[in-house]
């Protein structure tokens, strides 16, 4: 009778061990400073920028924006369309189809060492709420894109050194070497130069960052 109880009772404490891994792997949710990784679909502009930039696992993207935290409720910073400003994880997620369920966009999370740069990179993100996009690509002048707000923000919060890295850009199909039309009209239309070999980064080289991991989440909600 002993041996049975004994017996009960280990599967008893088993089952709430199941339980209690299954209830942890589906409690995660997204943190403040999470990265979230996104193929727009905008075009000939986005297929240019993925075209010459590799994601991880070898998938395309061509946004990024950080989770932040406003009044308790999180929110996603982003430079897109013409400044710096704070959209719902729905509105985000909704652009690539994701409404419910974590479909189409990558999530990634900084590596454990660097938690502590997380509340001075978000702070520095939210203060460039309402500046400028930055349509040039440049780096350097109060006017943000979508990698370089992030790349900035990490910068600021690990005391000006580097915490993503920059490398030269190019604006040339790899297949011909020459400009990509795309790319000819739209500086053409900003009366500029194509600023080719300038250190500038991207969502896929920030995607492919050791300092960060990705991680997988059901639902955003």
């Amino acid at each position: 009778m002993r041996v049975r109880l004994h017996n009960i009772s280990l599967l008893l404490v088993w089952c709430m061990l199941i339980l209690s891994c299954k209830h942890s792997q589906h409690s995660e949710t997204l943190q403040e400073g999470d990265l979230l990784f996104q193929n727009l679909n905008c075009g000939e502009l986005c297929d240019a920028i993925e075209a010459v930039t590799d994601g991880v696992n070898k998938k395309d993207f061509s946004h990024c924006a950080m989770v932040i935290s406003i009044n308790d409720t999180l929110k996603v910073v982003e430079a897109f369309g013409e400044k710096v400003q704070v959209n719902s994880l729905y509105t985000f997620f909704s652009r690539s189809g994701d409404t419910g369920s974590i479909q189409n966009i990558t999530i990634a999370r900084v590596n454990h060492p660097y938690k502590y740069l997380l509340e001075k990179a978000s702070n520095y993100a939210k203060q460039q709420i309402g500046k400028p996009y930055d349509n040039e690509f440049l780096i350097g002048n109060d006017k943000w894109y979508c990698s370089e707000l992030l790349y900035q923000s990490f910068k600021e919060a690990n005391n000006q050194n580097s915490f993503f890295e920059l490398e030269p850009m190019t604006f040339k199909d790899p297949k011909t070497n020459t400009f990509f039309p795309a790319w000819m009209e739209y500086y053409k239309k900003l009366d500029t130069e194509i600023p080719e070999g300038e250190l500038g980064i991207n969502p896929g080289l920030i995607s492919r960052s050791n300092k960060i991991q990705i991680i997988k989440l059901n639902s955003y909600r």
